[in-house]
């Protein structure tokens, strides 16, 4: 029987990029003690008080099906927490829920791409990025954000893009971002706002990580001048409540492609359960400093894992002004991110994700997940400065 190229086709016809991940899995079935470095789960659950919550939700009789495209609720209160931290007039009918970030990146590109569109991204990206864009049938090509500019994506490089493709709909950035931990500067997002103006594209801003920035500021490209009418966001109550396992995500938009999106809800998701949503709103009331609390631990490993590295150059780290990670440069070791990453695994019991995993503008890097206690990180984070020192020391070695 014959499979759909749509379905076939997600990955590109080649790794999704977690066979370091799913190694580390195996490992760890098998009975050796792995310590995991990959992906952005929190090491604390959902806090017990939102716990309690969708308890008291659901028994409460929040269990059968919901509006389509969000409980009015939840609605609201996401309005309220947009229009205080951006400034921009933010109403119901400006908010779709949606299963997740990933739900809302799915339901965005589905309202604004045909197949054959080109759709453009940043690359480092997340690994779905692209398979997502497939699902659309529209054309993923992404724009290298380099480590020589900070991985600040640079307008020039998404003009040109847009100008070859001849057909470019939208553009899909993340900040603070992942994998690299960047958060885009002001200049960054004027010179991405005045392209997707002069280009006539959507912009998708994945703000996932919004409540996670460590240094400076974060900006929604949404609340530039003029933006409001072409930016989509994707939030989610997974990174900023530690929610991940809810599924519990929304995207923010112009009010008719909020409405074209709620037409897609309900012939595919058909609601969020009920008392998830109502829970949800009860986290969103908790506050920023709820928030602050969730987001703690992540600035404090941050702070440990730069002051780790100083002082040496085989593993350099990249500065990580938000979200869950630090992006480290092995390129020293002249290796591959995939193959200082499977040593590091085979020889440490370390699992960590290549840079490879988030496109090739990361090649000869690797990702470091700070969810795992403080003193398991700094053990982790020394055995790959070690690793990266040896085989930094083998590589400058001349030839016999």
């Amino acid at each position: 029987m014959r499979y759909s190229k749509t379905i076939t086709g997600l990955t590109g016809g080649g790794s999704d990029g977690w066979d370091i991940y799913r190694k580390a899995r195996r490992m760890q079935r098998d009975g050796t003690e792995v310590t995991m470095l990959t992906i952005g789960e929190h090491d604390i659950r959902t806090d017990a008080q939102i716990l309690d919550a969708l308890h008291r939700f659901a028994h409460a009789g929040h269990t059968g099906y919901t509006t389509f495209d969000g409980e009015p609720e939840l609605k609201d209160r996401i309005a309220t927490r947009l229009s205080e931290r951006t400034g921009v007039p933010t109403t119901p009918a400006n908010v779709l829920i949606v299963p997740g970030g990933q739900g809302g990146l799915f339901a965005a590109h589905h309202a604004i791409c045909d197949p054959g569109d080109t759709a453009l991204y940043i690359d480092p990206y997340y690994t779905t990025y692209p398979g997502t864009i497939r699902t659309v049938g529209a054309i993923p090509l992404a724009i290298e954000a380099r480590p020589r500019h900070g991985f600040q994506p640079q307008p020039e490089d998404i003009a040109r893009a847009a100008d070859a493709a001849g057909n470019a709909r939208s553009l899909l950035v993340n900040t603070p971002n992942n994998p690299t931990g960047v958060v885009y500067t002001r200049k960054t997002l004027e010179g991405i706002a005045e392209i997707c103006t002069d280009k006539g594209l959507w912009l998708l801003s994945d703000e996932v990580y919004d409540t996670q920035v460590w240094n400076g500021d974060h900006l929604s490209p949404r609340a530039l001048p003029g933006m409001a009418e072409r930016t989509l966001v994707i939030g989610s109550m997974s990174k900023s409540h530690a929610m991940t396992g809810s599924r519990v995500g929304w995207v923010v938009g112009p009010e008719e492609a909020i409405a074209h999106m709620a037409n897609l809800a309900t012939h595919t998701t058909y609601g969020i359960s009920g008392y998830i949503q109502h829970a949800a709103a009860f986290a969103l009331d908790l506050g920023p400093a709820f928030e602050e609390q969730i987001a703690e631990p992540f600035r404090r490993r941050r702070d440990l894992v730069m002051a780790q590295m100083e002082g040496q150059n085989a593993a350099r780290p990249i500065p990580a002004d938000g979200a869950m990670y630090v992006m480290v440069d092995i390129r020293s070791t002249g290796l591959s991110g995939e193959a200082f990453a499977d040593g590091l695994l085979d020889r440490h019991h370390v699992a960590v994700m290549p840079g490879e995993s988030f496109g090739q503008a990361a090649a000869g890097h690797v990702r470091v997940a700070l969810t795992v206690a403080d003193d398991l990180l700094v053990a982790a984070v020394a055995r790959l400065v070690e690793l990266a020192a040896e085989l930094a020391a083998q590589h400058a070695e001349p030839a016999q």
